[in-house]
């Protein structure tokens, strides 16, 4: 599944308010763009998308049932 496809999933589920998919969207991202990135570049970006996904802490808590 490419990042188009995934963003047309995540539309159709209604998912946008869930942070989680748009961390993995995020990822998807990077990665069609990883060969015209230098390494430092990558690395930055990464690193991001990893701190945001940090942010979000325990989210699951309470919610397992719907989310898992």
């Amino acid at each position: 599944m490419d990042s188009k496809e995934l963003a047309q999933y995540i539309e159709a589920t209604n998912s946008i308010s869930k942070p989680w998919v748009l961390v993995q969207l995020r990822l998807k991202k990077l990665q069609e763009r990883r060969a015209t990135l230098t390494n430092d570049v990558y690395t930055k970006e990464l690193e991001d998308i990893y701190q945001d996904l940090m942010n979000l802490g325990e989210w699951w808590r309470g919610i397992e049932d719907e989310v898992f």
